[in-house]
């Protein structure tokens, strides 16, 4: 078993084409060697986003804090704390924080998802 405190783990810029203000926590990840899952904890300033994209896997989001909305194909979907958001494969979707402070999620992705 390994405990750790969230605040021992750094976090570090999202660097991809069509982020704005967002970080990224790796709470679990490839030096812990998990099984099955990773676990990160995404940070979005006010105003911030995440890229419009979709991959081949799912992955499962809880809110921790904050308000903003989801975007997809289908529309905008408001979240706040304690939403909880199951992304299917292949499901375009996009996260943007729409409150005045920080808008924090656990996001869970199998171990196979490709970085």
């Amino acid at each position: 078993m390994d405990i750790k405190r969230v605040e021992e783990v750094p976090a570090n810029a999202v660097e991809v084409d069509g982020a704005s203000g967002v970080q990224i926590q790796w709470l679990v990840g490839a030096e812990d060697r998990p099984e099955h899952f990773y676990m990160r904890l995404f940070i979005l300033q006010p105003g911030g986003h995440t890229p419009q994209h979709d991959h081949r896997w799912e992955h499962e989001v809880f809110v921790l804090e904050g308000e903003g909305t989801v975007v997809t194909t289908d529309g905008e979907q408001r979240i706040g704390r304690s939403s909880v958001i199951h992304v299917r494969p292949g499901e375009t979707h996009q996260f943007c924080n729409s409150g005045d402070r920080p808008l924090k999620f656990l996001c869970l992705v199998p171990v196979a998802a490709e970085y």
